[in-house]
């Protein structure tokens, strides 16, 4: 068995270990950016999931005497596939535009239906309430910008022209607060509706190459008194 030599042992030196910590290190970020993503994305549908099938399963979970997961999502896409079909028929057309004469003229039922109504179409894009451009202001302090959409235009009490603008919370846009400032302090941007929403929702990680802005005062927008309508007003 002389033949037979023992392998001298490998001296573990500081750069062996460094070399070793390096390793983990990278293995255990890309396992991070790979797993993260997908974990999120599960914990954001089963969210979802359970809130719009807890929406409408109780009733059947009491019909069928048992529980069926799944059945109230169903239920609800159901739901809501026959009530566009209903809103885009003639006959569904007046009955929604009776329901919402009768629902803006209940006191306290109005200001909430109205609110939400005309939220809902600013998200959709509607072109007589959605939001009207995205917009940008030094906030919290100078130098630091915040992406809002301007939402409409009005005066103060001395004829001077204001901008409402509506400033979305990341990654939900559908939470934010209503600034009312002057128009000379708010600056009108060349992104697009779309793009500032993947912006919101993304956290910022999906943003266009370049941003370009200018005060909102030398649009044309604010040049020809634009400002919301009567019907607007009185919804």
């Amino acid at each position: 068995m002389r033949f037979l030599r023992s392998k001298a042992a490998i001296p573990i030196t500081r750069n062996t270990w460094r070399g070793v910590g390096r390793h983990l290190r990278f293995r255990f970020a890309a396992g991070m950016l790979f797993l993260v993503p997908l974990i999120l994305t599960y914990w954001v549908l089963r969210l979802v999931f359970d809130f719009l099938d807890g929406l409408l399963s109780p009733a059947f979970d009491l019909w069928f005497r048992r529980e069926i997961p799944g059945v109230g999502l169903v239920a609800l896409i159901t739901v809501v596939y026959v009530a566009g079909i209903v809103a885009t028929s003639v006959f569904g057309l007046r009955l929604i535009s009776r329901l919402q004469q009768f629902l803006l003229s209940v006191p306290v039922i109005r200001p909430i239906y109205s609110a939400t109504k005309r939220l809902v179409e600013s998200f959709s894009g509607s072109p007589v309430t959605g939001f009207k451009r995205v917009v940008t202001i030094e906030y919290p302090r100078p130098g630091l910008w915040t992406i809002g959409f301007l939402t409409s235009l009005t005066n103060d009490e001395e004829d001077r022209p204001m901008a409402v603008v509506y400033i979305p919370t990341a990654p939900l846009p559908n939470s934010g607060w209503v600034a009312v400032l002057s128009v000379e302090d708010v600056y009108d941007t060349d992104m697009t509706v779309q793009a500032a929403m993947q912006m919101v929702l993304s956290g910022g990680i999906v943003t266009p190459g370049r941003i370009t802005k200018r005060l909102l005062t030398d649009t044309a927008m604010v040049t020809a008194g634009e400002a919301p309508s009567p019907a607007l007003r009185q919804q």
